[in-house]
């Protein structure tokens, strides 16, 4: 028997082995025998995918362990279902799937599976990001990064990546420096005549600025913002139930009588 890198400890029951087994099986046989199923190709799908991973990431938000629970399944059907679709025309296999994930987590954890020391994260994400250069997975730092991610959270990850091979601020205060410059930048142009996309342009440059800022104070700002516009919404809609509440309907509400609700809803909210 081939020996094992990982820990005897963390070898999986023979219960979690079956029930993946069943799982393969079943997505197998609905590719057979459901007209639906045998219909789909990896293009008819992609779109679900995405649905499913943001679903995914809304049960997280909710801390809804329950929905959590169910949503990664539907992404497991999803990486099992490709895996079929790419089988049957020979591409490549659910154990090369497996297979290649496996050996590229074990490689790029040397400080786990090999002779490599490191102190802090940080060194791990250098690492993470040499490896897949010199094991010449990829040319440049900024392969990788979806082009459809939310510009926010794109903005992050180039960020990041920049930072795995060396490139970045010395320190927060330093990034902090930087919106500094681009906000002054931007105010000086609010004062010209300039056209609408040298306004996008600076204003891309401050947005850029202050994601950069957040990485490095540790916070992330796609999950900043999100909770900004849960919360404008959840106040907002507090504005509408008050108004309903006095017989007034939004639209033909006064931006004063919105205004009190708005401090109502923040005062009940603790601010």
């Amino acid at each position: 028997m081939k020996s094992k890198i990982y820990e005897e400890s963390f070898v999986v029951s023979e219960e979690l082995l079956e029930s993946f087994g069943d799982f393969v099986a079943i997505v197998r046989q609905l590719r057979r025998d459901c007209p639906w199923d045998r219909a789909q190709t990896h293009e008819s799908i992609k779109h679900l995918l995405i649905e499913e991973a943001y679903e995914t990431v809304d049960a997280i938000s909710d801390a809804d362990y329950e929905h959590l629970s169910k949503e990664l399944g539907d992404i497991l059907l999803h990486v099992v279902f490709h895996s079929v679709l790419a089988t049957e025309s020979d591409r490549f296999t659910l154990d090369q799937v497996i297979r290649s994930e496996t050996d590229k987590l074990v490689r790029r954890h040397p400080h786990v599976f090999g002779d490599v020391k490191v102190s802090s994260v940080e060194e791990v994400l250098t690492n993470w990001e040499s490896i897949k250069i010199r094991d010449g997975e990829k040319k440049s730092a900024m392969e990788g990064i979806p082009k459809t991610l939310p510009t926010l959270l794109r903005a992050f990850r180039i960020q990041e990546k920049a930072a795995g091979v060396g490139f970045d601020f010395p320190s927060a205060d330093d990034a902090w420096e930087k919106v500094d410059e681009e906000l002054r930048e931007f105010k000086q142009l609010l004062g010209q005549d300039a056209a609408k996309d040298e306004y996008e342009k600076e204003l891309g440059d401050l947005l850029f600025a202050v994601v950069n800022y957040a990485r490095l104070k540790g916070l992330n700002p796609e999950n900043a913002l999100g909770h900004t516009n849960s919360k404008f919404i959840r106040r907002f809609q507090h504005i509408e139930d008050r108004l309903e509440e006095s017989g007034t309907s939004i639209i033909d509400a006064t931006l004063e009588e919105m205004d009190v609700f708005w401090e109502e809803a923040k005062s009940r909210e603790g601010e």
